[in-house]
């Protein structure tokens, strides 16, 4: 404590809105997982019972806390400048010399711990409890995880032999799953395998498969039909000859692992930036878009950055009267202050992947015009 605040004031701030923070944490994090439980109770049915059910929600915690350790953070702040100021405690440090510059460094180390447990629950905690909470419920349920489309997910993969293995060659394969189970099998398998001409070379289907984690896929009562084009004289008359084969059991090599299966059925929000940016560069392989997953990809990364906006936002409120108003208004405008912030940031992440703008500016724009009117209220109330 003392290494990170050798000042005293450092950790009497520190203390104040650690102390704060936690408990608006944990009041927001208890109002979430209760309204989360409410719309679970309509699920539980037969193996899916209440305990299973609350542990489904419980084990959703740690995505809960990530998403709002901004906005308590904002909250706790206020609260605590604006109690500093009812008792004219932040009076007396400012007249001991604690200006601007030094407050922002101040608020600058006590945002280091809670960046620390904001990049802890977003990227090891939540996707880890996610996923287990995730896989409690499929396997009470006794369902699978399944694509929002009627035909399952679809995903472009690169052309390789007539086998299914060996080097990649130009064109391009598509790949239907109709479900993919809680322990990564699939099911209901098509693929469509073109050349770099669009022209159709073959279509298989499959009953289920697998991953073997060497890179190959081992497929299971596989039916595959072949196309091939017949030497002709007219180009305008092409005519083909198909060839259809069975197989018991095929072996697959291909780049589509479950690890990117199941991102498909993952808002990209709720992803951590490592399988951001696997996925992000899968997406580039196969010439795909990447606008969505990347303006995410730059949110999450300059996500910690927003603890520090809102405990600077906050500041300002420090130099307001007390005739200015109640600790309870102010706490309220901290409120909304960090709900239009929330509400601003997904806005403009839309309107930016709607006119495909550059993904780093439209994460970054959000946060950095709040820093900028978050100094704007400090040099204002500094001179009033």
């Amino acid at each position: 404590m003392k290494l990170l605040f050798p000042y005293i004031y450092e950790r009497y701030l520190a203390k104040q809105i650690y102390a704060a923070f936690g408990f608006i944490l944990f009041a927001l994090v208890a109002l979430f997982l209760f309204f989360d439980i409410l719309s679970e109770l309509g699920s539980v049915s037969g193996q899916y019972t209440l305990p299973l059910a609350l542990l489904h929600v419980l084990l959703k915690a740690p995505s809960r806390i990530s998403e709002i350790i901004p906005i308590a953070g904002l909250i706790g702040s206020i609260y605590v400048f604006a109690m500093l100021a009812s008792q004219s405690e932040f009076t007396i440090l400012r007249i001991a010399g604690l200006d601007i510059k030094r407050g922002l460094m101040t608020l600058a180390k006590i945002s280091v711990p809670l960046i620390v447990l904001t990049l802890l629950m977003s990227e090891w905690a939540g996707p880890y409890t996610e996923s287990l909470s995730e896989k409690i419920r499929v396997k009470a349920l006794g369902s699978a995880f399944e694509a929002q489309f009627r035909t399952g997910v679809w995903v472009k993969d690169r052309l390789r032999d007539e086998d299914g293995i060996g080097p990649i060659r130009p064109g391009v394969r598509y790949v239907n799953v109709g479900k993919i189970e809680p322990d990564n099998a699939i099911e209901n398998i098509r693929m469509y395998e073109f050349d770099d001409a669009y022209r159709l070379l073959s279509i298989r289907t499959a009953g289920s498969g697998r991953f073997n984690q060497t890179g190959f896929w081992e497929l299971n009562d596989v039916t595959e039909t072949r196309f091939k084009e017949a030497k002709q004289s007219d180009p305008l008359n092409p005519v083909y000859s198909s060839q259809t084969l069975t197989h018991p059991t095929l072996r697959l090599e291909s780049e589509v692992t479950p690890q990117i299966l199941s991102v498909l059925l993952v808002s990209p929000e709720k992803m951590s930036i490592l399988s951001l940016g696997q996925f992000i560069n899968h997406l580039q392989d196969n010439k795909q878009d990447t606008q969505r997953h990347s303006i995410a990809f730059w949110k999450k990364v300059i996500y910690p950055f927003n603890i520090f906006v809102m405990l600077v936002l906050a500041l300002p409120f420090a130099y307001l009267k007390v005739r200015a108003g109640s600790v309870g208004i102010k706490v309220f405008g901290g409120i909304m202050l960090g709900m239009s912030f929330q509400l601003f940031n997904s806005l403009f992440s839309n309107v930016g992947l709607l006119g495909s703008w550059p993904t780093l500016l439209t994460a970054l724009i959000p946060p950095a015009l709040y820093l900028l009117l978050a100094i704007f209220g400090l040099r204002w109330v500094s001179k009033t």
